[in-house]
């Protein structure tokens, strides 16, 4: 199990550095550049690492993956993408951690009480509630008071969140039918 949670750690890690990353860059295509960011479609892969360990170990297992995860989104973050003469680029460190850390572990909650319910709902309805928290959390300490439409970006980020959280959970089901859960 130890090779299990570095792995899914490391890959949460990978998810963040990734999502941090690409929130910067505005899709300029179809006049989506004030609603939309290239984040948008990396990050919700995070729900469903913690939702996959949620189901197969717990909540437990899932908090210490989010926790590590954490730390090791955060140093990518520090080390690969944060400008540190850039206000911006530090907000969005800060604004990714605080929102992970709340969406993560509200979703490690949500999923773990509504565990029992048909397959899909505890990773849906966690996923979607942490999504909309993370959403609104990450855009306006990363750029409230900037002169960027944060508030237009997040709602075509969370758009874009909730779709994917939709598609997600194709691999989720396919996954929880090859492996036994908890």
């Amino acid at each position: 199990m130890n090779r299990v949670f570095i792995t899914l750690s490391f890959f949460m890690g990978v998810v963040v550095l990734t999502s941090n990353y690409l929130v910067q860059f505005p899709i300029n295509y179809f006049g989506l550049n004030e609603i939309l960011t290239y984040g948008a479609f990396s990050y919700p892969v995070a729900f469903l690492i913690n939702d996959i360990s949620n189901r197969f170990y717990g909540k437990i297992y899932a908090r210490k993956i989010v926790y590590l995860g954490f730390a090791i989104g955060i140093s990518f973050t520090l080390l690969f993408s944060t400008n540190f003469a850039d206000l911006i680029s530090i907000r969005i460190a800060i604004g990714s951690g605080s929102a992970f850390l709340v969406a993560q572990l509200l979703d490690v909650q949500i999923f773990d009480q509504l565990r029992k319910k048909k397959w899909f709902v505890a990773p849906l309805t966690s996923s979607l509630i942490g999504s909309t928290v993370d959403t609104f959390l990450f855009f306006s300490i990363s750029f409230y008071a900037t002169g960027i439409p944060w508030f237009t970006l997040s709602l075509g980020d969370l758009g874009v969140k909730i779709f994917v959280a939709l598609l997600m959970l194709i691999p989720f089901r396919l996954l929880i039918g090859t492996v036994k859960a908890v």
